[in-house]
């Protein structure tokens, strides 16, 4: 007898639909998978033996079970896979014939027969009723994660008793739905503000700019001036993020299996900041069983990346297909992946290996040659794609010391989130959401200036020798000051405030 489920594989982000087929024969007693799955794949053998087993059921040891996941040529990896097995092999067992090519299967066994934790429920939900599917059986802990979407019957299974009873008619399980509110605006609980920050002006400043239009900040200054307290700081004044970002970010963490226990939704933007060891694979992500890297967790939100030169270059290099096109794609030999990794780039670095080059107060012991060969260890392609470049300065003993308030992160994120409103209003008809996006076509129509503006930056380009990738960061830093100021126009001194930044190193 053949028996036929559904279940889902995710490959990177996306869903792939898995047919589940088992049949359970007279011949050699015998369980072999096929279909191109992983060792833990294979290792479901076991699992769905004992789980049956340790359920209460009869296991057929004397007969051959195959069992196949379609389509064949496409890999397989995981556990996702035990649950549809298991009934599979029960279904043959009892002989019963179901009709369930309505409902999808997902969920690990353990050897009691109970369902555990699985990674990739969100995507494997949203693929689920993007094709029609009426239910979905998975792991009664992923309940909640499963349920922000409607429209779908999200039936949360405790054990493989709760399947067989409920397909059998025995005991039928309610389709799950959160009573709680989900709250997708989280209140302020940021670690660092911006009113705790003395002086720097000049880099909050830089950092509302970036953080409005989504653009790369590199700060640099010597130990203690302040560059890991603004970039932590910085979370504290990004917007909100919107219900499509939420989602976007949750399938990530959901798909690595980085989701908090009683946590569905990921609510707060993103702030990433792995060590400078970290390797080219922990960056961009891949490896054995792809996974989404660094980058691709700070997709929406802060990439911060402390002691930038010290970084290895060739994983700093990996940095700039990402930093370009807001996607990574993984080339193995077994396939192509690609992930989200739309972030914002907050890079700090000291000026020499020392750290007191740029320190008017402080001697450094660094030769020219040093200098020069720490500078070098980030390329000038990498350079090219931060557009804000800021020195942070020591502070003097008169702005540490002072009483004065400094405008609170609230204040800034205000205007940070109307300037956002004019440009979501600006590329609502596009596939873009901030300034940094737009390419070549979009920079013509929405970045137009006129003739001081166009003469101060063919001074700037002849003096400086600019690059095409550099003449269209400025504008797109000046169409973000201009809208941080509420003007539908680009004028001069939104010119000459983005060249400050672009040429302050």
């Amino acid at each position: 007898m053949l028996t036929k489920l559904n279940s889902c594989a995710v490959i990177g982000l996306n869903p792939k639909l898995v047919e589940v087929e088992v049949d359970v024969s007279n011949g050699k007693p015998d369980f072999f998978i096929v279909g191109l799955g992983d060792t833990a794949v294979q290792e479901a053998k076991e699992r769905t033996r004992l789980a049956i087993k340790n359920c209460g059921f009869d296991y057929p040891y004397l007969k051959k079970i195959i069992v196949n996941l379609a389509p064949a040529d496409l890999k397989k990896e995981g556990v996702a896979f035990d649950l549809a097995m298991a009934i599979g092999i029960l279904f043959n067992t009892f002989g019963l014939n179901i009709d369930l090519r309505d409902s999808i299967f997902i969920g690990e066994l353990s050897l009691e027969g109970n369902l555990r934790h699985t990674n990739g429920i969100l995507p494997a939900v949203i693929f689920a009723k993007e094709n029609g599917f009426k239910n979905i059986f998975l792991p009664w802990i992923n309940a909640q994660e499963a349920s922000l979407l409607e429209g779908i019957n999200i039936l949360p299974v405790r054990n493989l008793n709760e399947v067989f009873r409920h397909l059998t008619g025995k005991e039928l399980i309610s389709p799950y739905i959160n009573k709680q509110e989900i709250n997708f605006f989280p209140e302020d609980d940021f670690e660092v503000d911006m009113a705790h920050i003395a002086g720097q002006e000049h880099v909050k400043r830089a950092l509302e700019i970036a953080i409005a239009g989504g653009h790369n900040v590199l700060m640099s200054g010597p130990p203690g001036s302040g560059k890991t307290l603004l970039a932590k700081a910085a979370a504290s004044i990004m917007p909100q993020m919107t219900l499509e970002e939420i989602l976007e970010v949750t399938k990530i963490y959901s798909v690595a299996g980085l989701l908090p226990l009683g946590q569905p939704l990921i609510k707060k933007r993103p702030f990433r900041s792995p060590h400078h060891s970290s390797s080219g694979v922990s960056l961009v992500g891949g490896g054995r069983m792809p996974r989404p890297g660094e980058i691709s967790l700070a997709h929406r939100g802060i990439l911060f990346l402390d002691e930038f030169p010290e970084f290895s270059r060739l994983v700093l290099e990996n940095l700039r297909q990402p930093l370009e096109d807001g996607v990574v794609v993984i080339s193995r030999a077994a396939g192509t992946l690609s992930y989200p990794a739309r972030f914002i780039l907050i890079a700090a670095q000291n000026p020499c290996p020392c750290g007191y080059a740029s320190d008017p107060e402080r001697h450094c012991t660094c030769t020219p040659y040093q200098i020069i060969k720490y500078q070098k260890k980030v390329s000038g392609p990498i350079l090219d794609r931060i557009d804000l470049h800021v020195e942070v300065p020591r502070l003097s003993f008169e702005k540490l010391s002072t009483e004065k308030v400094a405008e609170s992160s609230l204040e800034i994120r205000k205007r940070i989130e109307e300037a956002r409103k004019i440009q979501k209003s600006r590329f609502k008809d596009l596939n873009i959401m901030y300034n940094s996006e737009m390419k070549p076509q979009q920079i013509k129509e929405f970045c137009k200036i006129d003739n001081a503006c166009i003469e101060l930056l063919k001074n700037a380009v002849n003096q400086f020798h600019l690059s095409a990738r550099a003449y269209h960061r400025i504008l797109k830093i000046a169409r973000t000051i201009a809208d941080l100021d509420n003007s539908p126009e680009i004028k001069i001194q939104n010119i000459a405030e983005a060249l400050q930044y672009r040429f302050n190193r």
